[in-house]
């Protein structure tokens, strides 16, 4: 469904899409919604003029994403959404070396070189692991994601026209863009390419706060076990750390945050993209992440130990 019918702007007088929530040539708010009370939620209306560098950003997406978002939207390109799949992958691999803290291995000096190699390994093992997992992981919920905001606000066909993908309405919007009265020089309109997945891997920023409270937990909750010699393996001296019930509370603060912190940054993200409706898009996000988290988190046979 095409909506290009006009909605000129009261500011600059410059036209927009009918169902247009900010003005895409002077950043000013067209509609407001009533959740744009909370602060989080609230569209920004400065002037954009330089990005903020990238370890700013990923600050601003806790204390204030709206915020970080809208300045990410302005040069999507510099997002540092892909710096954040890389952190909580070496993250992850010092949760690895947290889970192998409580593996004592009786052949092995904790001091020497092959505990060092053995340590170094482990940290690998789950540093690979860990960026396969966030970033197949990462790619699925953004691809869902972006289904319930098809179905919430036609993202995808408002990305195609704003970025291109349609012809006649790529060709409009690069003539737009050459606005005098736009203010977002370098900006939301001088970009022809979304950089759609790079922007919304910013929203798996929590996970950087949330691993490493599990590695403490790892630390603190699990037992410790201890292994004759470190080329026998034997999985039954690993049952009272796969039976502990730390793996609960491990999943319970996964799947609330990919039920309810992921899916808020996200919609923030999708808001910016699209210039559409943050309550609907909210709650198509919500929606998607709570099935997620009950499908692969709430319903592991650990959660019931």
């Amino acid at each position: 469904m095409s909506t290009t019918v006009a909605n000129r702007c009261p500011r600059c007088g410059n036209d927009n899409r009918i169902d247009s929530y900010v003005c895409a040539f002077c950043g000013k708010r067209l509609r407001i919604e009533k959740i744009e009370s909370f602060s989080i939620f609230k569209r920004i209306e400065d002037e954009w003029t330089n990005p903020v560098p990238w370890y700013i950003l990923i600050l601003w997406l806790f204390i204030k994403p709206n915020e970080a978002f809208w300045n990410i939207n302005h040069k999507r390109k510099s997002s540092p959404g892909y710096k954040i799949l890389l952190f909580n992958s070496l993250i992850y691999g010092l949760m690895g070396l947290a889970l192998f803290s409580h593996v004592n291995v009786q052949n092995i000096n904790p001091l020497g070189f092959i505990s060092f190699f053995y340590n170094f390994a482990v940290f690998l093992a789950f540093f690979g692991f860990g960026f396969a997992f966030y970033a197949i992981f990462g790619f699925v919920l953004i691809w869902l994601f972006t289904k319930g905001a098809n179905v919430a606000v036609d993202f995808s066909e408002r990305i195609e026209s704003r970025f291109g993908g349609k012809e006649e309405e790529g060709v409009k919007y690069r003539e737009a863009e050459m606005s005098p009265f736009s203010i977002y020089k370098g900006g939301t309109l001088n970009q022809q390419q979304a950089f759609k997945f790079k922007m919304m891997f910013s929203a798996f920023a929590p996970l950087l706060i949330i691993t490493p409270i599990q590695i403490i937990i790892i630390l603190v909750g699990l037992p410790n076990i201890v292994i004759p010699n470190l080329f026998v393996f034997n999985s039954d001296l690993f049952l009272p750390i796969f039976n502990s019930p730390t793996w609960t509370v491990l999943h319970l603060i996964e799947g609330l945050t990919i039920a309810i912190w992921v899916p808020i940054l996200i919609s923030l993200a999708i808001r910016e993209l699209s210039n559409s409706s943050t309550i609907r898009v909210l709650l198509s996000s919500l929606g998607v992440g709570v099935v997620v988290a009950i499908l692969f988190y709430f319903l592991r046979p650990t959660f019931m130990l």
